[in-house]
């Protein structure tokens, strides 16, 4: 059934399409009709154009919405900078830079933190490039255990490409709201701001934030005009605003993410005033289950970007600053093949997520739920050896693998660095990784020269 059945109920409505242009309401007639900018808007409301590209991009990758709301985004004090001993995603005040490192990493998986919000939950884990110049990519684990109060936050690096592993996300944007549950993720992309709240309590996960571009659907090539992630399945929320009865009573906080440093403001007013918009630069959201799977139906293991679910290209043709790849349940039927990814050295950066069950390629009970791995740029890997002589002596018939089990792949063709606190810190890496999982493999080979 290409739907995940969730424990927890959607709370929301959405509006269906990859790439679409949208437009919604919370109050009909509040969109000016035939005019984006008139001079008086209806209701006293506020036009404020969003820009995700520049002005002049080209059609087809332009990014831009119309938001009408009761006070402009301009209305707040001048920014300060938050004590950097707050929080986790400022390199310049947590180490020199990122390090570059050939070695195999493995993380055991990461903690819960009950004690802080989704701001102060965020750790920046490895990353390649640099937001200031909008070039490649940060990878952030985030765990939080509480709300986030009257703030707003917003990264002005770069777009959030979010994979729950535990726990719901209810995100409250400028925009609308999105429900945001395990094999579910989430877009939201840079500068649109937004509240997290945990309405079933502490909350666990990955980030890929991309600093270059936007998220896109990967063209199909041979396979066709369907399969993998359909553009109906994705979901944009519906215009919802909050309008404070007394906005002198109340004060908000906005807080900006500007080069991983973080900054905050006040203003007096909601920041969840939208109250309708059109365009095409939103969040949005998408159910993982819903990913049509392909593969070999003959013999040989086929490149993993037949699980490519969103990517962001290079300048390079077929070449991504980053990939979004999954590995879903589904079956194999290959005939004599050995069926796991074979080993590799690979000129993209793998990091490697699991957020449910076991990664079928695996076995040795290493990789585990909340964890990640990080194979560098011609940093040798594949199956580890209890996986390797499984593989190569099983029977083969047709075989589903992967039930219960979520594992993804954010890729990219950069250099990925490592920061200080993912490489020491946080105390997660398996210093025993590369040695479990390559040494036990056996030499099979007999040299036909050497025997009589």
């Amino acid at each position: 059934m290409p739907v995940t059945t969730f424990s927890t109920p959607e709370k929301y409505t959405y509006l269906n399409g990859f790439g679409s242009y949208h437009e919604t309401e919370a109050l009909p007639g509040a969109l000016p009709i035939g005019q984006n900018s008139p001079q008086k808007p209806p209701f006293g409301l506020y036009a404020e154009k969003l820009s995700g590209t520049a002005f002049t991009a080209p059609r087809h990758e332009n990014k831009q919405s119309w938001l009408y709301r009761i006070l402009p985004s301009a209305a707040h004090s001048n920014f300060t900078e938050v004590d950097p001993s707050t929080y986790h995603t400022n390199l310049s005040r947590d180490a020199n830079s990122l390090r570059q490192i050939p070695n195999q990493l493995r993380w055991n998986p990461f903690d819960l933190d009950l004690d802080v919000d989704w701001v102060r939950g965020l750790h920046l884990v490895a990353g390649a490039g640099d937001p200031t110049t909008k070039t490649g990519l940060g990878i952030l684990l985030y765990a939080a255990g509480r709300d986030m109060g009257d703030e707003a936050f917003y990264s002005a690096d770069g777009d959030f490409l979010i994979v729950p592993q535990h726990g719901v996300l209810d995100i409250q944007t400028e925009l609308g709201r999105l429900f945001v549950r395990p094999n579910e993720i989430c877009v939201i992309p840079r500068g649109i701001r937004y509240r997290v709240t945990l309405p079933d309590g502490p909350v666990r996960g990955y980030i890929c934030e991309l600093y270059q571009g936007h998220f896109q659907l990967p063209e199909l090539g041979p396979i066709g005009s369907n399969c993998l992630a359909n553009a109906r399945d994705f979901q944009a929320p519906t215009a919802h605003f909050e309008d404070d009865d007394d906005e002198s009573a109340k004060t908000y906080h906005l807080i900006s993410k500007f080069n991983n440093v973080l900054f905050t403001a006040s203003q007096p007013h909601n920041p969840f005033n939208v109250i309708a918009w059109h365009g095409t630069y939103y969040p949005y959201k998408y159910d993982l289950g819903r990913f049509n799977t392909i593969g070999s139906i003959s013999y040989d293991h086929p490149d993993p970007s037949i699980f490519t679910v969103l990517t962001s290209p290079s300048p390079y043709p077929g070449t991504a600053v980053a990939d979004f790849v999954i590995f879903p349940p589904r079956w194999l039927v290959a005939e004599n093949t050995f069926r796991p990814p074979w080993y590799h050295r690979n000129t993209m950066s793998e990091f490697m997520g699991l957020v449910a069950g076991d990664y079928d390629a695996k076995v040795g009970g290493g990789f585990r739920p909340a964890g990640a791995s990080l194979h560098n740029v011609m940093s040798a890997h594949g199956p580890d050896g209890k996986t390797h002589e499984v593989a190569s002596n099983v029977v083969l018939g047709p075989k589903k693998v992967g039930e219960g089990s979520l594992a993804f792949m954010f890729e990219s063709s950069m250099m990925v660095g490592v920061s200080e606190w993912g490489l020491k810190t946080c105390q997660k890496v398996q210093e025993d990784y590369n040695e479990e999982s390559w040494t036990p493999l056996k030499r099979h080979f007999v040299n036909p020269n050497k025997q009589k």
